[in-house]
């Protein structure tokens, strides 16, 4: 197996645009996927039970006959959990317990403060109600989905989790099961892609309407999740996984490569970047790669990912790696560097960083706590990685006492006649007396 990657080095003229070329991307494929998504989209709204059926079958090349073979019922939940190997159970457990410490932190709650004249205004936080979490599947189990998914959503005081996870020929990897009983999923069903997305945000004779939708998945998924916001919410539109590794002479090449490998091994549109201040570290990290990949059991997938979606890109100094870094705004940022303090303070777009040599992007991925879903394809710009504020909402209270009345009234009646809405303004001076 042949290690085919590009090397980037930002003093070239061409920097720019071949950096951009690496984070274009393929707009025909997505108008492709949107097209399809939007046909089985409005199947299962409008046919429900019998189109998601049919879908499934066609789609995970499975035999089902009625959707409530699509169940899993809560017994066999809890009996994976008992039927899982002791050395999975216990790693499940500790990283729940981790997961659910750090998310335990992020929980909001309802405030208000009052006026001198009797007035209170503040803000009522409340759970979402019913909440669908896809698992993806497929090309790989991931029962940490289910743990990183689920357990901000119970921490939050969501009434009721509704789990979907395609089983491609009817199977489905017996740890997700147990990480769905230890996470506390209420149904679970065994659907994926866009029709498991529209059963969701629909309902059907036997899968239950949702509020919010999250988890990430394919393009097929994204593209769903896409279509069906604003009947529901959702946590985001996620992208293929992403990772950037600033490294310095002192990093551990091989730790670094593994490091780049463990993102590209996701799958083929993976994307793993390394950004060395030297062209003799690059080199070093490139030559453990090359010994490194043909060891790996998914070497064809890191091969190809690489090929199409990766770089070693040389900057000039730190302040020039984090400059690029920023412009990538990539999902994970690992800094394997010997002081990471500096570099810290000048990252302003990443999902999560994990700052010095012992960080690893697979821990992070598992069991250290903050949660693994996170903004993908830039969108770390704007937006942050999934978390108990994702299943809370905020209302606002305003309870205006009869003397605080009389105060906001004539402002707000003499906005609203700016506006030419003149009940507002009526409506607001009756209130001032």
């Amino acid at each position: 197996m042949r290690l085919v990657i590009q090397t980037l080095d930002s003093r070239d003229a061409g920097f720019d645009a071949a950096l951009e070329r690496l984070l274009a991307r393929d707009d025909t494929r997505d108008a492709e996927v949107e097209r399809a998504v939007a046909g089985i989209v409005s199947d299962v709204a409008a046919r429900g039970d019998r189109a998601l059926i049919e879908h499934t079958n066609r789609l995970d090349r499975r035999a089902v006959e009625t959707a409530a073979q699509l169940e899993i019922d809560r017994a066999a939940l809890a009996a994976a959990l008992e039927a899982v190997a002791d050395r999975e159970r216990a790693a499940l457990e500790r990283a729940a317990r981790r997961i659910r410490s750090f998310h335990e932190r992020q929980k909001e709650s309802s405030w208000s403060y009052a006026e001198d004249d009797g007035s209170r205004y503040g803000q009522i936080v409340t759970p979402v109600e019913r909440v669908g979490v896809y698992v993806p599947g497929g090309k790989a189990v991931y029962p940490s989905s289910v743990l990183m998914n689920a357990i901000p959503a119970r921490v939050a005081g969501v009434s009721e989790i509704v789990m979907v996870a395609p089983a491609p020929r009817g199977r489905l990897a017996p740890v997700v099961l147990a990480a769905a009983a230890l996470a506390g999923v209420d149904r679970a069903f065994t659907i994926g892609g866009a029709q498991a997305v529209a059963a969701l945000a629909w309902g059907t004779e036997t899968v239950p309407a949702v509020d919010k939708i999250v988890g990430p998945g394919n393009r097929y998924v994204a593209a769903a999740k896409r279509r069906v916001f604003g009947r529901v919410g959702i946590d985001a539109i996620a992208g293929p996984s992403e990772v950037v590794v600033i490294c310095d002479a002192g990093a551990d090449p091989e730790w670094v490569a593994l490091d780049l490998f463990a993102q590209a091994e996701h799958d083929e549109a993976a994307r793993a970047v390394l950004i060395a201040v030297d062209g003799a570290t690059a080199a070093r990290v490139a030559a453990a790669m090359r010994r490194l990949l043909p060891r790996m059991e998914r070497r064809d997938v890191i091969a190809r990912a690489l090929a199409d979606h990766g770089a070693l890109i040389v900057a000039a100094d730190f302040e020039e790696a984090a400059r690029i870094s920023n412009r990538i705004a990539p999902e994970h940022l690992e800094l394997q560097v010997a002081d990471a303090e500096p570099l810290l303070s000048k990252v302003r777009h990443a999902g999560a960083v994990f700052a010095g040599y012992y960080s690893a992007e697979a821990l992070g991925d598992y069991c250290a706590g903050p949660n693994h879903v996170l903004p993908t394809s830039g969108a770390a710009r704007f937006s942050s990685p999934l978390g108990v504020y994702d299943f809370q909402k905020r209302t606002s209270l305003i309870a205006c006492s009869a003397a605080g009345a009389r105060a906001l009234a004539d402002v707000a009646a003499t906005l609203a006649d700016a506006e030419g809405l003149t009940a507002h303004a009526r409506a607001a001076r009756r209130r001032g007396g």
